[in-house]
């Protein structure tokens, strides 16, 4: 029962506490990978944490063979007792059925957004064969819009894709600044992580940790490629290519321009320095904690019956099984 309240407490820590922690983290810009990451453990870990507290609800109740019943008995009642809780079975059926809810909703609503972004981004390039022509020069395909945007589109063809009136708005070196921004979406494979993050916010949509995820992830991703851009042309090229895009990007397809520009822009000018790796270490081991205790607080009783229990046990059963060898011969 321990290990089923330490679980579901983490997880209610996770989805309050740690993401209102997470969403005022002004480290964030500086390191936005490391936010990346430490969101999707946040929300991951809290979802993890829920089904594992269900499993811990079912140990009391999981039968084991009569044979290894009888010869490890002892760890067998240890095992039940760390686990034992007032509700029997009724309790254990809530649990199974808790855990299996979850992780059934998680998997249909991560089916379901990649499979309707996937829709999407495939009508999305028949409307681009048939209205758009590929700029040899650019790498790109263009589009005639009195708008100027600019977007890419993941997948087959990694198409990036600029209106017409982008091209004439930008010179060479934001072009340049743009379409690195847009390729580095592509490389990182941003819109997998703004997908999966999305489908938690599906799945759980009166969580508001999960909203915030995916809001966070979604402008994180921009940084990144923001930072991509920088690195390959001049920030204040990035920054005014950025304010020259005010379209946002179609629903299926991640883009420089959008509602979070006039925040971009000043971060670029600003050029905050990186968090150094030092801190940047310590945040990956600290991601790397959270997501490891669900399985720490699940195990633990375990652990702790297996080591007070099971090797008085074990040394029962070899005796009763090996009259002959006894604890002075080292059998």
């Amino acid at each position: 029962m321990i290990a089923a309240l330490a679980l579901f407490g983490y997880a209610a820590l996770l989805l309050t506490v740690a993401s209102a922690g997470l969403a005022g983290a002004r480290w964030a810009d500086r390191a936005p990978r490391l936010a990346v990451t430490a969101w999707l453990a946040l929300t991951g870990c809290a979802v993890v944490s829920v089904v594992l507290g269900g499993m811990a609800l079912v140990v009391p109740t999981v039968r084991v063979s009569a044979g290894l019943a009888a010869l490890l008995a002892n760890c067998v009642m240890a095992l039940r007792a760390s686990y034992a809780h007032p509700g029997g079975a009724a309790m254990a059926g809530a649990g199974a059925v808790l855990g299996l809810a979850v992780t059934a909703r998680v998997c249909w609503c991560t089916a379901v957004t990649l499979a309707r972004a996937g829709t999407a981004r495939r009508r999305h390039r028949r409307v681009l064969a048939l209205a758009g022509r590929h700029d040899r020069r650019l790498g790109a395909v263009l589009l005639d819009h009195d708008e100027a945007a600019a977007w890419c589109l993941p997948g087959t063809g990694r198409q990036v894709v600029l209106t017409t009136a982008a091209a004439a708005a930008l010179d060479d070196a934001q072009l340049a600044a743009v379409l690195a921004h847009e390729r580095a979406h592509q490389r990182g494979r941003h819109h997998l992580l703004v997908a999966l993050a999305g489908s938690l916010a599906a799945a759980f949509p009166r969580v508001r940790a999960f909203r915030q995820g995916h809001e966070q992830v979604a402008r994180l991703v921009e940084l990144l490629a923001d930072d991509a851009a920088a690195a390959a042309s001049p920030r204040l090229k990035v920054a005014e290519a950025l304010l020259a895009l005010a379209a946002p990007a179609p629903a299926s397809a991640l883009g420089a321009g959008g509602s979070a520009t006039g925040a971009r822009v000043r971060r670029l000018i600003a050029a905050p320095a990186p968090i150094g790796r030092a801190r940047t270490a310590a945040g990956t081991l600290a991601v790397a904690a959270l997501a490891a205790l669900p399985l720490v607080l699940l195990a633990g009783p375990a652990a702790v019956s297996g080591m007070t229990c099971c090797p008085h046990a074990i040394a029962v059963a070899s005796t009763l099984l090996n009259p002959h060898c006894g604890a002075a011969s080292g059998c």
